[in-house]
């Protein structure tokens, strides 16, 4: 029989959605949501909103009142242990005086890991962990992937035809997939830290490569990150202008170019001739980003994809064929059947005509 009970379950997939809610704005911190309840009463609930400000724990504490007293609280994360930007959550648990803490999860962070249940415990508050984990986990995959891994998650956003391609042989693509898909990858791209692209994909289309998500939502504006070995593309401009900031990774022998505004420069290594992949990623994680979404051509989302870095695939098929002369979707190299990439798919549903598949590398 499990320890926790049916109200337990379908408070803690409350809270589950109300942290859901800080999708755009937490980064870099976790999405967190708490519900406080006296059984099948909920007397206060509350999430994250944004980073430096209050976590859920407060907010629901503050909606609670002297109701809190006796209540079990539901969070999707460890309570915090350590003074930051804000107090410790668990300190303000306890002096609640609330019962009960119910937990999805541990919090892997080394300021916290355990110590944020070792206070409530000390304190004569009852711990539970480990319901609806596997949840919270997902929810906060890219913060789990900084911390335990040291490195962003990482998503290839693709757009294709049904025969598998992104683009005539000239290069025209505008548009394969509808509007629909495209007003989705925006959602996408704003619940991202950072949205990373190379130096032909900037050449070729000059994009602006920025989060407009249609919904009337505050969201923090991902970093703009160009891999460009050589800084040949600093003439196609678009990705520079704008509020979000960008910054262009390049390696050893590229001209010397100050910073400027909002967009920075930075030296990686290079391996075998091109952008140390690996490197990209470490210097992604010491500007805390979380979740990486990659909008590039098929060279380096292969490329990426060859060297185990992508965590998912978020791919758009449209309803339509473009031919054996079209352009491919990844350049992987492959020459025989033993060495294709398995996915797996976790996701999959209509967006507008196009159908939208979520895919992660079938690996261990």
């Amino acid at each position: 029989m499990s320890e926790f009970s049916a109200t337990d379950h379908a408070h803690m997939a409350r809270a589950l959605r109300l942290a859901q809610r800080g999708v755009w704005t937490t980064k870099p911190n976790p999405m967190v949501g708490c519900v406080i309840a006296h059984g099948g009463e909920v007397v206060g609930e509350g999430f994250h909103q944004r980073a430096g400000e209050p976590h859920a724990e407060v907010f629901a504490l503050r909606a609670a009142g002297q109701r809190a007293r006796g209540a079990t609280a539901y969070v999707t994360l460890e309570p915090c242990a350590h003074h930051g930007r804000t107090p410790p959550c668990a300190d303000a648990l306890i002096a609640a005086g609330v019962a009960r803490v119910v937990a999805a999860m541990r919090d892997p962070f080394a300021q916290v890991d355990g110590a944020g249940f070792g206070r409530l415990q000390a304190a004569g508050v009852a711990v539970q962990v480990g319901l609806l984990e596997a949840q919270a986990r997902e929810l906060n995959r890219g913060f789990l992937s900084h911390v335990v891994r040291g490195r962003p998650w990482l998503r290839v956003k693709l757009g294709a035809s049904i025969d598998g391609r992104t683009a005539m042989a000239s290069g025209e693509s505008k548009w394969i997939t509808g509007a629909a898909a495209r007003a989705d990858v925006q959602r996408w791209r704003a619940r991202s830290g950072a949205l990373l692209t190379g130096a032909r994909t900037v050449i070729a289309d000059d994009p602006a490569l920025t989060a407009r998500p249609e919904e009337d939502q505050p969201f923090v504006a991902p970093l703009r990150v160009v891999l460009d070995a050589t800084l040949s593309s600093l003439a196609h401009t678009r990705v520079q202008q704008g509020d979000a900031p960008t910054l262009y990774l390049h390696g050893p022998q590229a001209p010397r170019v100050a910073d400027h505004g909002q967009v920075h420069y930075q030296e990686v290594p290079l391996h075998e001739g091109r952008l140390d992949l690996r490197a990209v990623l470490a210097v992604l994680a010491q500007h805390r980003i979380n979740e990486v979404q990659v909008e590039a051509g098929a060279t380096l989302s292969g490329a990426l994809l060859a060297a185990g870095l992508v965590d998912e695939l978020l791919l758009y098929q449209a309803p339509t064929l473009l031919g054996d002369a079209a352009r491919p979707l990844l350049h992987l190299g492959l020459a025989s059947l033993a060495q294709q990439h398995r996915l797996r798919v976790i996701d999959q549903r209509q967006v507008g005509a196009d159908l939208r598949l979520l895919l992660r590398p079938d690996t261990p």
